[in-house]
């Protein structure tokens, strides 16, 4: 009987399915980034930025900024609540979403802010309010002491900042020997979808098509293995760059607010007295039953709250 010959499309197409490699950045532009979408991308520090800027340019600025393994589209909930409130501004961290790695592989805070600043920049905004969450929230806190005119209020979700006892697993994950080199490789959605249900408080808030999107996102070319370094640059400020913090936190100058899920299980909300110590004028929300990302496991409570704390 004469050899069968083994198409590779069905093959590909099968071990895509099982998490293995990359997903074409077309298909993902098309999807997450569509002409209806109002997404753009520009050339800022070597990175081809994904972002979006929305709303009336007469109206105050907001920028929202994500966490890890996150995107842009964890604020679209927020959007749709303060959509012709705000001229809102947010976009792909370098390293996640459609923005995708570092040419050079370098993830450094320092990094982090300068991209920030090139965008403002770029898009002719001299003053704004920041919200930021989880890595988002440390770069937006860190952003209003590099720039303190250019901030008018701060509000931070579950923010990085103070150093973490416990590292998020996945995050840790980082330490394993291989995991750089395999990760890039294959990461199966049931660990993705793991991560998602332990951000939120109850898991019964996820949303239909958000662990898809998640998954998706973290298969642009490069970004598995910028996620390795960025969660290594994590590990290595956290265990010895952090000692600072309770003296950078009592420099800001602009009116803060703290929202925080009391569930969370990433960035533990015992970090919030230390907020509350360094920065005696800070204002508190606490979200019971809520975990990491509560922009979007209760995104119209935490953006009336947040709206409130603007026009105060």
């Amino acid at each position: 009987m004469p050899a069968i010959p083994l198409s590779p499309l069905p093959l590909a197409a099968g071990v895509a399915r099982w998490g293995f490699g990359a997903l074409p950045l077309q298909r993902l532009k098309a999807r997450y980034a569509g002409v209806e979408s109002g997404s753009r991308f520009v050339e800022l520090d070597g990175f081809s930025l994904h972002y979006r800027d929305e709303g009336a340019r007469d109206l105050p600025v907001l920028v929202l900024i994500h966490g890890v393994v996150s995107s842009l589209h964890t604020w679209d909930d927020w959007v749709t609540i303060l959509g012709g409130q705000y001229r809102i501004i947010r976009f792909d961290v370098p390293g996640f979403g459609l923005t995708g790695p570092a040419r050079d592989g370098r993830y450094t805070a320092e990094r982090m802010l300068a991209v920030l600043v090139q965008l403002l920049d770029y898009l002719g905004v001299e003053q704004a309010d920041l919200v930021g969450n989880s890595l988002g929230g440390y770069i937006a806190w860190n952003f209003a002491l590099l720039q303190p005119q250019r901030v008018r209020r701060l509000v931070l979700i579950d923010p990085a900042g103070y150093p973490m006892q416990k590292v998020p697993w996945m995050i840790a994950a980082a330490r394993l020997p291989g995991a750089v080199w395999a990760t890039p490789l294959w990461m199966p959605r049931a660990l993705i979808a793991q991560g998602i249900r332990e951000v939120y408080g109850q898991p019964g808030r996820i949303k239909a098509g958000v662990v898809d999107r998640y998954y998706d996102l973290s298969r642009r070319p490069g970004n598995r293995g910028a996620m390795m370094a960025i969660f290594r640059e994590l590990l290595r400020v956290n265990a010895g760059h952090l000692h600072e913090t309770p003296a950078r936190v009592a420099a800001l100058r602009s009116p803060t607010l703290l929202l925080w899920g009391e569930c969370d299980r990433w960035i533990s909300p015992q970090h919030v007295p230390l907020w509350q110590r360094d920065l005696p004028g800070i204002q508190v929300r606490v979200y019971p039953g809520v975990g990491h990302v509560p922009m979007e496991e209760i995104p119209q409570r935490s953006a009336e709250d947040t709206l409130r704390f603007l026009r105060s």
